[in-house]
């Protein structure tokens, strides 16, 4: 059934959220309707529900979490083409204007006027069902399981970060930070052809499955200095590129002394404050090139190509499965167990969990 009601985690204020019955969106002439299978819940997600804001987005009214997700087509608009009924689909979750300079030119993710899933005041995909753009649909091969489809908007993130780092079979990489941008981006590492993967983390579990996920070693920064074990692993040739995705200030400030002279550093992370001291003396002095990251542009084709491609598990990053029934639990537990929990995935239909 594609019409009347559905159910729905509406969020009315930090901390509250409850699952209520809404009515099921009627896609409009360019859109389809997508019945979700599975949706992670990102750390956007949980910082939302516990604060009520990111920066200059506040939520002040009722709002539908969750943006990254797959389904099947169930019903399109009159004049889509791209996809069809009963199609397999993830779902790119920022639809952008097309017109502006940025689009045209290719970095749609600066466009001003996107309207991006569970980004006030835009409801997110916490339901049974969610209308969207057909173009922002990107067909899953047989092989690929729902929850990877899901996952393709976590791993875009590290695909762009590769993609904005110039990284090549050639480099070596290392990663601060092992939440799921963190590990993915080991994933993409690796589907880029990278064969010397660095990484480090607070945490032992998850510096545990990044040894699981194929990092070439991994460092404790509390108990171990960076960059000389660094330098010992890599046989003195250092770390080609840096991609920092803790948002921790010290690591961000180290990513300096960590790269190589002629290096390249990403940022990724969003630190808790806007201003963090870097050696700019070391940054000139070095030719060290320096990227922001937001989003991804571009990513999901590619990410799906090279995953089906590859021996990555992504779906290693899953450590939990919820009923949305289970909604606020499963919240709850992204939100205080971030010693044990990396991604949560959240199933509408409970016999799909």
């Amino acid at each position: 059934m594609t019409t009347g009601s559905m159910n729905a985690a509406v969020m009315a204020k930090p901390l509250d959220m409850e699952v209520k019955q809404i009515n099921i969106p009627e896609p409009k002439e360019d859109e389809a309707l997508i019945k979700v299978y599975c949706i992670g819940v990102c750390g956007s997600d949980v910082h939302y529900y516990e604060h009520g804001k990111i920066g200059r987005y506040v939520v002040k009214e009722p709002i539908i979490l969750g943006h990254e997700l797959a389904g099947e087509v169930v019903k399109v608009g009159d004049s889509v083409t791209n996809v069809s009924v009963g199609d397999r689909v993830a779902v790119e979750p920022g639809v952008t204007c097309g017109r502006c300079d940025y689009c045209k030119s290719g970095r749609y993710n600066l466009c001003p006027d996107v309207v991006f899933l569970a980004t006030p005041p835009v409801d997110g995909a916490w339901a049974e069902y969610i209308a969207i753009r057909s173009d922002m649909l990107f067909k899953l091969p047989d092989t690929m399981s729902y929850e990877e489809g899901a996952l393709l908007e976590p791993l875009s993130v590290g695909f762009h970060a590769m993609n904005r780092g110039k990284v090549t079979q050639a480099d070596r990489v290392f990663i601060s930070g092992l939440g799921p941008i963190g590990l993915l981006a080991i994933q993409a590492a690796k589907m880029f052809g990278v064969t010397e993967i660095y990484a480090s983390d607070v945490v032992p579990f998850r510096r545990e499955l990044a040894l699981e996920m194929g990092v070439t070693d991994v460092l404790d920064p509390l108990n171990e200095n960076v960059k000389e074990r660094l330098e010992e692993r890599t046989g003195g040739k250092g770390i080609t590129v840096v991609v920092e995705s803790s948002g921790n200030q010290r690591a961000i400030s180290d990513t300096v002394k960590v790269v190589n002279r002629g290096g390249r550093i990403v940022f990724v992370g969003m630190p808790t404050t806007n201003e963090i001291p870097l050696d700019i003396n070391q940054l000139i002095d070095g030719e060290i090139d320096v990227y922001g990251l937001f989003r991804y542009a571009n990513t999901y084709p590619a990410a799906i190509q090279a995953l089906g491609k590859s021996d990555c598990d992504i779906e290693k990053v899953i450590t939990h499965k919820y009923a949305l029934s289970d909604i606020k639990e499963a919240v709850e537990m992204a939100r205080t167990q971030k010693d044990t929990s990396i991604k949560i995935m959240i199933y509408p239909d409970k016999k799909n969990v």
